[in-house]
C-alpha cells in the first residue's frame, strides 16, 4: 500500500512538471519566462566563470546592488527602469575599475562605497516616486521572471549570442585576463581596454538578469554554477561550458518548481543550484576517497 501511494505521489509530481511544459504553448508569459531562464543561464555561466576566475565576485555584488540606484532614478523620471539600471551599473563598474586601476582607491573600498550609495539613491528616489508601491521594489529585489516581456527576452538573447560568439573567438585572451593580466600583456593583449570591455559586459549581464533572480539573489547565478563545474574540471573552456549547462538546468528546474509549488522563482533556482553543488562536492569527495584507498 505504501509503495502504491508513493507511486501515486510521483505520478502526480510528474503530471505537474509536464503541465508546465504544456502551458508554455497556452500562455505567452510562460514561454518568455522559459526563454529568459535559458538565456540567463547560458550568459551567467559564461560571464560567471570569468567573474569567479578573476576573483571579482565582490565587484559583481557591488554593481548588482548599485544598479538599484538607476532603477530608483528611472522610476522617479518615469522612464524604462532597466535602461536606468543599465546606465548606473555600467558607470559604477567602469568607475570601480578605473579607481582601482589608477590606484586612487582600494577596489574593496570603492565597491563598498558604490554598493551603499547605489542602494541609498534607489531607496530615496523610489520613495519620491508618485504612486510607488512596495510591489515595485519586491519585483526587482527578489525577481519576477514571469513578468519579462518579449522585448526583454530578445535583448537577453542578443547578449547571449554575443557572449557565446565572444567566448568562441577570444577564449584564450579572456582566459589570460581572468588568471594573469601581466601574462596577458606579455602576449600583446591590450589588458586595460579588454578589462574595461569585459567589465561592461558583466554589468550588462547583471542588469538584464535582474528581472529573473532579483538584486538580492542574482549573485548566486554567477557563482554557484561555476563552483559546481570547477569541482569536475580545471580547464577554463570546459568550466565555462559546464557552468552554462548547470546554470541553465538550474534556472529551468527552478522555474518549474516555482510554477508547480507557487514559490518565488529566484528561491527555487537557488535551491536547485545549491543541491547540485552539494551533490557535486559529495561526488568529488567520494572519488577522492576511492582514489586514496587504491
Amino acid at each position: 500500500m505504501r509503495t502504491f501511494r508513493a507511486g501515486l505521489r510521483v505520478e502526480a509530481a510528474m503530471r505537474g512538471d509536464m503541465e508546465f511544459f504544456y502551458d508554455i504553448f497556452r500562455y505567452g508569459y510562460l514561454a518568455n519566462a522559459l526563454l529568459a531562464a535559458v538565456f540567463a543561464g547560458i550568459t551567467c555561466g559564461i560571464v560567471g566563470t570569468y567573474v569567479v576566475s578573476r576573483r571579482i565576485v565582490f565587484l559583481c555584488g557591488g554593481v548588482t546592488h548599485a544598479s538599484f540606484g538607476g532603477l530608483g532614478i528611472a522610476f522617479w523620471m518615469g522612464v524604462n527602469p532597466i535602461g536606468g539600471a543599465m546606465v548606473f551599473a555600467i558607470l559604477s563598474a567602469v568607475g570601480i575599475e578605473w579607481a582601482s586601476d589608477k590606484g586612487r582607491m582600494r577596489e574593496d573600498s570603492a565597491i563598498g562605497i558604490i554598493w551603499s550609495v547605489g542602494m541609498a539613491v534607489g531607496a530615496l528616489f523610489m520613495s519620491l516616486t508618485p504612486g510607488y508601491t512596495s510591489g515595485d521594489l519586491a519585483s526587482y529585489m527578489f525577481g519576477s521572471i514571469v513578468t519579462v516581456t518579449t522585448r526583454d527576452v530578445a535583448t537577453l538573447g542578443a547578449l547571449t549570442a554575443f557572449c557565446v560568439a565572444g567566448m568562441a573567438l577570444w577564449r584564450r585572451p579572456i582566459t589570460y585576463l581572468a588568471f594573469d593580466r601581466d601574462f596577458a600583456a606579455s602576449q600583446g593583449i591590450a589588458t586595460k581596454t579588454a578589462s574595461y570591455a569585459l567589465t561592461v559586459i558583466v554589468a550588462a549581464t547583471i542588469v538584464l538578469s535582474i528581472r529573473i533572480m532579483g538584486i538580492v539573489l542574482l549573485l548566486s547565478l554567477f557563482t554557484i554554477p561555476t563552483v559546481t563545474a570547477n569541482a569536475f574540471t580545471k580547464s577554463y573552456g570546459a568550466m565555462t561550458l559546464w557552468a552554462s549547462v548547470t546554470a541553465t538546468a538550474g534556472a529551468v528546474t527552478g522555474l518549474v518548481i516555482s510554477y508547480n509549488w507557487e514559490v518565488p522563482p529566484g528561491a527555487g533556482i537557488i535551491f536547485t543550484l545549491t543541491l547540485g553543488l552539494i551533490a557535486a562536492k559529495l561526488l568529488t569527495l567520494r572519488r577522492k576517497k576511492i582514489a586514496d584507498a587504491t
